[in-house]
């Protein structure tokens, strides 16, 4: 299967498709962090969406906008209200364009002419979802800690043309308020700092070999029937 890896400079997501065989390429406006030759940096809006891909695993969209969390500074209450605050050092006007730009990356892979489309992204604030594709579903949400990576991190699957995923190695959970628990939130227990972003948007090696598996497994499942 030929599969595009969008918004990933880790190659996590890269490597496990990779390491089943396909023919696999990811693509980012930053260069791929272990230097390998099948990334190519590009926005993903302009053109390589129609290249010809079986499958789009677009990996870490900007979200920081869409989710629910972000909502409060986009408006105050009621729909795009003026906000009660903003971060520091930002303008309303900031804030607006990076949500535009969320807006029309995950639209612009949402209907790309692709079969299989998985987008990673969280629940949305209702300001985003006023704006998305009328057939887009609600989202799949997976735990790390289902595909023996031992962390909490809720992660959303926006699937089209794709299974749910299927847990392949829950880990037992560990006991509230104990140091174990600590580290399995460290990525919500992360200061803020440069790389902060990035650190927290990395995929799990262990989800995502089994993404890589389920759905390439169940898109030839599906081509051969």
């Amino acid at each position: 299967m030929r599969v595009l890896v969008a918004c990933e400079t880790s190659g996590i997501a890269r490597r496990a498709f990779a390491a089943l065989g396909h023919d696999v390429w990811s693509c980012d406006l930053e260069p791929a962090e272990d230097g390998s030759n099948r990334h190519i940096i590009c926005d993903v809006r302009d053109g390589i969406l129609c290249d010809g891909w079986d499958l789009l695993a677009c990996m870490h969209p900007p979200c920081t906008r869409l989710c629910r969390s972000g909502r409060r500074w986009m408006s105050g209450p009621g729909k795009w209200t003026a906000p009660k605050s903003l971060p520091r050092g930002r303008t309303l006007g900031d804030l607006r364009d990076e949500f535009e730009t969320g807006v029309e990356v995950f639209t612009a892979c949402w209907t790309a002419p692709i079969d299989r489309v998985a987008i990673e992204n969280p629940e949305m604030n209702d300001l985003a979802r006023d704006r998305m594709p009328a057939d887009l579903p609600s989202p799949q949400i997976v735990q790390p800690f289902w595909f023996g990576e031992p962390a909490y991190k809720a992660t959303g699957w926006y699937l089209r043309g794709l299974p749910p995923l299927t847990e392949t190695q829950r880990l037992p959970e560990p006991e509230r308020g104990s140091d174990e628990w600590k580290r399995w939130n460290r990525v919500h227990r992360m200061p803020p700092g440069p790389e902060r972003t990035r650190l927290r948007s990395r995929s799990y090696p262990g989800m995502m070999r089994a993404a890589a598996t389920q759905w390439t497994t169940a898109a030839i499942t599906r081509a051969r029937a």
